[in-house]
């Protein structure tokens, strides 16, 4: 008999998978539970927006796009109940475990302003040109770290959408009703992980400039 899966600090907190962790709305969360979450989001908002009713147990719907929403909605609910650990983490747990991660961030941060600041407090009265190069390297590092946390997270989109696109094309291969409705909800993936990827292309431009 297979033990039941358990969390440990670093994986998701839903799933306890380690794959492609990043904080999402307050927890550690992995890529494909982050990709359901979105996707659920997503019909939220869009049921939303049209005053429809809002997601429920019922598929009903009064045009097809409503109920593609709702059908890859449902999917995207069925695949995080299907993966939910069966013994949830201790909240108080979770955050603790999350408090040396984001302290380790904002040392890393805050670390080169710090060498910065010290040069020009020992030295007031450098000149304006003194001053502004020991502005550069607390920038530059900061910088780095942010490119670096980009290229990371870049990385675990496209691993992503290596795997989506493999299912695609599995799923093309289908028929009926049930693989029209698993191609709508990869189609959707697709599409938030090309969203984050173009997002995060702007991101990168920015703090390249």
């Amino acid at each position: 008999m297979q033990a039941a899966r358990r969390w440990v600090p670093g994986a998701c907190v839903w799933c306890g998978d380690d794959d492609s962790v990043e904080t999402y709305r307050n927890e550690p969360r992995c890529g494909t539970c982050r990709t359901n979450e979105e996707i659920i989001e997503g019909a939220r908002r869009f049921l939303g927006m049209y005053g429809l009713r809002p997601l429920g147990g019922t598929l009903q719907s009064d045009d097809e796009e409503e109920r593609e929403w709702r059908v890859t909605a449902r999917d995207a609910r069925a695949a995080l109940n299907g993966t939910r650990l069966q013994n949830p983490p201790d909240p108080a747990l979770v955050r603790k475990a999350l408090r040396p991660r984001a302290a380790a961030v904002v040392a890393e941060t805050a670390a080169p302003a710090r060498r910065a600041a010290a040069p020009r407090s020992t030295a007031a009265g450098a000149s304006a040109s003194t001053s502004g190069a020991t502005k550069t390297p607390a920038a530059s590092a900061t910088t780095t770290v942010d490119l670096a946390t980009l290229e990371a997270r870049v990385t675990g989109l496209l691993d992503q959408l290596s795997s989506v696109d493999e299912q695609i094309t599995v799923a093309e291969t289908g028929q009926g009703l049930a693989a029209r409705a698993r191609l709508a909800d990869l189609g959707n993936q697709k599409t938030s992980i090309l969203r984050m990827l173009a997002a995060l292309e702007k991101t990168r431009r920015g703090l390249s400039n």
